[in-house]
């Protein structure tokens, strides 16, 4: 499978993971021209961290976002469906308890975490009111949700300029350094179809959780949501 439909059939999406795991970091921090690391850097200060705090982190990859997590003392499970992700994060983290599942059915029990998180997945799931009301389930009462995704640039002309980026340059930089570029094109593409800011807090506010805001990232290139059960 070269690129996965836009249906996000989840054994496709999951082999195109496994297909651009080894060089996924390196590959995501060129594309993002280097943003990506304080995109991280800005989830982590918005979840805060703690020891004795239990986090879920979804479509955790490599475990680029669970590292900090772990280094402030929470109790944190990386979990992703794909095979590939999970055993290139458990190579190069072996200390984080890297964990298989299908953000559709998560294998934990209600109220299990204070806090989910998910970074950059969301949009790849193939029902997205279904993950959201699985983050739900599995968090405690008064627990928190916190989503990091790509989203809408808020200043019109450069949302423009990014729209073209996305289609045109992004998938001609991943020809030139990922040894799976098609699977950039189906990531490009799954960016524009991705609902803005406001239309995901709706979508969140459907699935059950409370109190929605959100914080924009360079612009509104990526935003944060965060919730409450």
């Amino acid at each position: 499978m070269s690129r996965a439909n836009m249906d996000k059939n989840p054994d496709e999406v999951a082999a195109m993971f496994d297909g651009v795991a080894k060089r996924y970091d390196l590959v995501n921090d060129l594309l993002s021209l280097g943003q990506t690391k304080a995109w991280r850097r800005a989830t982590t200060k918005i979840i805060a961290p703690k020891a004795g705090m239990k986090i879920l982190d979804l479509a955790a990859g490599t475990g680029s976002s669970s590292e900090p997590l772990a280094a402030a003392g929470a109790d944190v499970i990386p979990a992703d469906f794909s095979e590939g992700m999970l055993a290139a994060g458990r190579k190069a983290r072996p200390h984080l308890a890297f964990t298989k599942a299908d953000a559709l059915n998560l294998p934990f029990k209600d109220g299990e975490f204070d806090l989910v998180t998910i970074s950059f997945g969301l949009r790849n799931t193939q029902n997205t009111q279904l993950a959201l009301a699985e983050m739900l389930r599995v968090t405690k009462p008064g627990g928190q949700l916190v989503v990091c995704e790509f989203s809408s640039p808020t200043f019109a002309p450069f949302r423009k300029i990014y729209t073209n980026y996305l289609m045109r340059a992004l998938p001609w930089v991943a020809s030139r350094s990922s040894s799976n570029p098609d699977a950039y094109i189906y990531l490009a593409e799954s960016i524009r179809a991705w609902p803005d800011q406001k239309a995901l807090a709706a979508r969140i506010e459907a699935a059950g959780w409370s109190g929605v805001t959100w914080k924009n990232l360079t612009g509104g290139v990526v935003a944060v949501h965060m919730a409450f059960k």
